[in-house]
């Protein structure tokens, strides 16, 4: 498991587009946090520039929510955003980072569901997901699409499932690596199945859709942050999403409770979160400026436009973190061991 961090980049959060379902930044200069621990209150938070470690790679589905939301978040606490891209090891090196942080509100984190994977699958895992953070709230949930190679057989989900339990040993699902949520979803199906796939991990969503696309590999399921472009110019089969309710931007696709699998349900959520030890007022602070942000409109619609939507307000809490990240550890130990 990489134990450095790859390099990092670092872009204020400034106007942003909705370009490509991405955000245009200003480049500007951040400086890190140093190690260590804080004993100042939240008074007069902020009065410098904030960052957000982004434990993935630009232009990724995560970068992309930290994005939408930092806008509006830096115009509601009057400071820039500084988004630090830390990739490496599933996330966990980039989540280290800001575990280990100065807890003074300065440095942050925006992870996914891998912060509910990690302790499964990394043995040496450097930090505690429960103990070592402070959660702020919840963001979005995206949900995830099961599609395959323009060409397999199968028309829809209960002939999909039955094709891969016929031919589990010849059938390649993709996955955009250990610990992603394409690697997680491939691997709930598997299980729900009783079934081994052979597992292709590719080195980003991006190689393993195109490969899918071209007819390399056989199945994938990934974020409609990825998939809503392929499934909508029909490069690729769609058979269903893991959401109890149909996707507003792709209404046509069934979920995969309405074809009869409704223990294949899986959404990638996101979370922001400090360091343990933050200030209960910085906290309330970041928390009241995220669900200002998850209110505007560009947001809520940029988010649509990508398949997925802010949470509920009342999610918007430290509470709903951490309510979701306890349940979400049992059931992906139990998944993934």
């Amino acid at each position: 498991m990489p134990t450095k961090n790859s390099p990092a980049r670092r872009t204020a959060v400034r106007g942003t587009t909705a370009a490509a379902g991405l955000t245009t930044l200003a480049l500007v200069a951040a400086t890190g946090c140093a190690p260590g621990s804080s004993s100042a209150s939240g008074e007069g938070y902020p009065d410098r520039n904030v960052e957000i470690v982004v434990p993935f790679a630009a232009g990724g589905p995560t970068d992309t929510v930290t994005r939408l939301v930092g806008d509006p978040m830096a115009e509601e606490l009057g400071v820039q955003l500084i988004v630090q891209n830390v990739e490496g090891a599933g996330g966990t090196v980039g989540a280290g980072q800001v575990a280990s942080a100065r807890d003074d509100g300065y440095t942050l984190l925006m992870h996914h569901i891998g912060m509910s994977t990690a302790p499964t699958l990394y043995d040496d895992l450097a930090y505690d997901p429960l103990e070592d953070f402070e959660p702020v709230g919840l963001v979005t949930e995206v949900p995830m699409t099961i599609i395959a190679r323009g060409d397999l057989e199968p028309e829809n989900l209960e002939d999909l499932f039955a094709y891969l339990e016929e031919n589990e040993g010849d059938v390649t699902i993709a996955n955009a690596g250990v610990g992603s949520a394409s690697h997680l979803c491939g691997r709930l199906i598997q299980q729900e199945l009783g079934i081994e796939l052979q597992e292709v991990p590719y080195d980003g969503a991006a190689p393993a859709i195109a490969d899918l696309v071209g007819g390399q590999v056989d199945v994938l399921c990934d974020q409609t942050t990825n998939t809503t472009g392929q499934i909508e110019a029909g490069d690729v089969k769609a058979y269903a999403v893991t959401t109890p309710e149909r996707v507003e931007s792709l209404p046509d696709l069934p979920t995969t409770a309405e074809a009869g699998f409704p223990e294949v349900e899986v959404a990638v959520w996101h979370a922001l979160y400090a360091p343990a030890g933050t200030p209960s007022d910085i906290i309330t602070t970041l928390r009241d400026a995220l669900a200002v942000a998850l209110e505007d409109s560009s947001v809520v619609d940029q988010m649509a436009s990508l398949g997925t939507a802010p949470v509920a307000a009342d999610q918007v809490e430290p509470e709903a973190v951490t309510t979701k990240l306890t349940e979400q550890i049992d059931l992906w130990g139990d998944v993934l061991s």
